[in-house]
This record gives C-alpha cells, structure tokens and sequence, in this order.
C-alpha cells in the first residue's frame, strides 16, 4: 500500500504533468551553471578537453542543452495540444530527461574521452524527441504542423554529425554543423511564433479572451523560417561562396518584414509582445552582420551569429518560458515581476555580447563576454527563482498556448 502511493505521488508530480514543467526548470539550470562554469570557474576554457575547441563545446552545451531542453519542453506540450491527444507524462518524460543529461554533466567539463557516449545519449534524447512529434502527428493525421517533426529529424542527425566530426579530427565540419544547428533552432523559433505571436497579440488587445481582433499575415507565417532554411543549406554546403551572404541578408529581410506584425499600438508596450518582437528584430539583425560579413563588411561573422544565438534565441526562449509558464499552470499572461526582470536581463546579454564588437561601448571590448554571460545566466536564475512555485503549484487547468 504504501510502496504504491509513493509510486502514484512520483507520477502525479506537477512536474511530471507534462514536458515543460520539467524541461523548463531543467533548461534554466543548465543555461545558470554552464555560463557561470564557463567564465568563473575555467575562464573560457575546459578542463578535460585537448584537440576539440573549447569554443565548440561552448556552443555545443548552448545549442543542445539549454535551447535543446527547452525544445524538449515547448514540443512535448505544444504537440499534444496541438493535436488534442494526452500530453507525454511521468516515466517517459523522466526516461527522456535521463537520456539528456549525462551530455550535459560531460559537456559542462569538456570531457573529450566521453565525447562518444555524450553523442550516443544525446542522439537517444533527441530520437526520442522526434519519436514524442511524429507519433501524435501520424494518429491524428496532422500535416499542419508536420513541419516540426522533420526538423526535430534534422536536428538529431545534425547532433550526430557534430559528434562524428569531433572523433574524426574535423574540426571545420563541426563548426559548419553548429551553425547549422543553430539556424534549425531559428527555425524552430520562427514557426513557433508564428504560432505563439497570434494569442499573445490577441490577449494583449483584449485581455479578456472574448475576440480575436489580430489575424496575421499567411504570407508572414513561413516566409522567415523557409528563408533560413535556405541560407543554412547552402552555407553548409557551399562556405566559401558568396551565395549564403545574399541568402543571409534575404532571411534578414524576412524577419525584419515580420515586424509588422507587431503594428498593434499601445499593446506593443506589453513586455510579452515586446520579447517576442525583440526576437524577431535580433534575428534580422543577426542574419544581416552575417550577410555584410559575407560580402566583405569591415564586421566579423562572429557578430552576427552571436546576436542570433544570444540575442534572438536567448530572448525568444525567455519568451516561451515565461508565456507557456503561466499559461500552462493555470495562470492569466499577466507577468510577475521576475518574468519583466528576466526578459530585460536576457535583452541586455545580446545588446552587451554583441554591441562592442559594432563600434558602440567599446571601453568595455574584451570584458563584454563575461558580462554578457552573466547576464545571461542571471535572467534564467531570475526565471527559475520566479516561475519554480508556480510549476509546483498550478492553479487550474492549463490554458495552453494555442
């Protein structure tokens, strides 16, 4: 008796509800520990690595453990509402949190010795991820969002690749295949908006739910995403052309484009509207130092993909985690102080990661990585200190996203 009602508290934990109540904690802790390991602790190097660049493996963690845990939690619990079957739960939410985290721990010290074992895991997470994707989509028939199975295929295989690279001494691959990830990350960000952007919008011109005033744009929802989509396959195929730089700029156009979405008056000055669109302007920014760059631009490609990796990403994430937070465990979109706090924090780690590098603030070139790191990791420290009761303690039914 005893042995089975501990059984059923374990698998009636609110964190074991469904994905993001337990991949959004998780996300936050690593994107915490890792910046802090990283600058504090080993100053910008690893312990146990030798021939794979620390720089790398920095990237690596960056990608696949706290953006990859966030992406475990949005599309455990954005696919199931989507196709209004039983959200994934308990065991095999713990199962695929095991599979994640030993990438992690090897990751977090560089340990090249394991560099086979973190891929053979992380490439289980990610498989079952895409497992996690398909399956509703194929018993409901949905080929609305079939798009994010085949991406989350694309990411797994791109893990592998990474892995294999690194074993292999090709050091050049890896770097081409980071990118590449990275880009599939925009795009995953550039269809979820897309989705997102229409109820945040809405609830921000009326908070009471009862009309829909915003439509957006059909020719806006994959314009951007279809654009990066390109740019990544030709600048992994082709990186000594000039053909990705003009490609790089057309995603920036695409995504600048898809700031009139947020033409909406007063309502814009919502912090939730505000991040998603500060997302989306950091993308295009992004994608146009990397175009400039591309054609010979006096800017360093490292710029631009930083202001995607830091600065868009960084702060659409924050985004999903505090909108899904809330929502999911029952709450209104009426934003705690930590979540306001959490966003500004995020917005200022891209600003300051990258607007030395530009010309602007640049008494502070060479101290801007550090202070942007721990930016970085005091905006998830404020999510996670904030936003942690409330996942323990949901409210009501969640409300979901979509």
């Amino acid at each position: 008796m005893t042995i089975a009602l501990k059984a059923d508290i374990r698998r009636d934990h609110p964190l074991l509800a469904e994905g993001l109540m337990l991949f959004f904690p998780a996300a936050a802790l690593h994107a915490m520990l890792s910046p802090l390991a990283w600058v504090t602790l080993f100053g910008f190097s690893l312990p146990f690595t030798q021939a794979i660049p620390s720089t790398q493996w920095h990237a690596h963690e960056m990608i696949f453990g706290t953006y990859g845990a966030a992406l475990a939690g949005f599309l455990t619990s954005a696919v199931a509402e989507w196709t209004d079957t039983p959200p994934r739960k308990g065991r095999m939410l713990v199962l695929l949190l095991s599979f994640w985290l030993p990438g992690r721990i090897i990751g977090l010290l560089g340990i090249e010795p394991l560099v086979a074992l973190a891929g053979l895991t992380d490439f289980a997470f990610l498989s079952m991820l895409f497992w996690f994707v398909l399956t509703p989509l194929l018993e409901r028939r949905n080929t609305r969002h079939a798009s994010f199975a085949v991406w989350a295929f694309l990411f797994a295989l791109a893990e592998a690749g990474i892995r294999i690279a690194w074993l292999t001494g090709q050091f050049d691959l890896a770097g081409r295949l980071l990118q590449a990830s990275l880009n599939v990350f925009l795009i995953f960000f550039a269809l979820a908006v897309a989705r997102i952007n229409v109820v945040v919008i809405n609830l921000a011109l009326d908070p009471s739910g009862n009309t829909t005033p915003y439509r957006p744009h059909p020719g806006r929802q994959n314009l951007a995403a279809g654009m990066v989509a390109l740019y990544a396959m030709t600048a992994l195929a082709f990186p000594h052309s000039q053909v990705p730089a003009y490609l790089a700029l057309a995603a920036a156009a695409a995504f600048f484009d898809r700031l009139a979405e947020w033409f909406i008056g007063a309502a814009v000055l919502r912090t939730q509207v505000l991040a998603l669109a500060g997302a989306n302007a950091f993308a295009g920014g992004g994608f146009l130092l990397i175009g400039l760059s591309g054609l010979g631009a006096p800017i360093a490609i490292g710029s631009g993909i930083h202001m995607l990796a830091v600065g868009s990403l960084g702060l659409a994430v924050m985004a999903v985690l505090v909108i899904a937070g809330l929502r999911h465990t029952g709450r209104p979109l009426v934003l705690p102080r930590a979540a306001h706090a959490a966003i500004v924090l995020m917005a200022c780690a891209g600003l300051v990661r990258v607007l030395p590098e530009l010309g602007i603030g640049g008494a502070v070139t060479g101290l801007h990585y550090a202070a942007s790191a721990l930016l970085w990791s005091a905006a998830f420290a404020v999510w996670f200190a904030g936003f942690l009761p409330l996942f323990l303690h949901p409210v009501r039914t969640a409300e979901g996203c979509q």
